[in-house]
């Protein structure tokens, strides 16, 4: 599965679970995660993407540790397996 089928799927779910997924492109610094994920708890999440394989860059990598060094709930999240366990996770009393 590619990942753009991977990030459709948790945009999907998320909508469905009364959530926010937005698409987010930092032009200033790259290797930002590929998504921000508003629960509707309001808990925010930045969600990276891969597929099962797929491997993370050295700058992903080091944002991701600075983000998380700040205090931020960042995932990494590897195909689609790893997809619906977030969701379920983030809602789990819903289906």
């Amino acid at each position: 599965m590619q990942e753009s089928q991977i990030e459709r799927r948790l945009a999907q779910g998320v909508k469905a679970k009364g959530g926010m997924c937005m698409k987010f492109t930092s032009p200033g610094l790259p290797g930002v995660p590929d998504r921000i994920v508003l629960i509707p708890d309001g808990r925010v999440i930045f969600i990276e993407l891969k597929t099962k394989t797929g491997r993370l860059a050295a700058v992903q990598r080091w944002v991701i540790g600075a983000m998380r060094a700040r205090g931020a709930d960042v995932r990494v999240l590897r195909g689609l397996d790893q997809v619906k366990s977030f969701l379920e996770e983030v809602t789990p009393n819903e289906v």
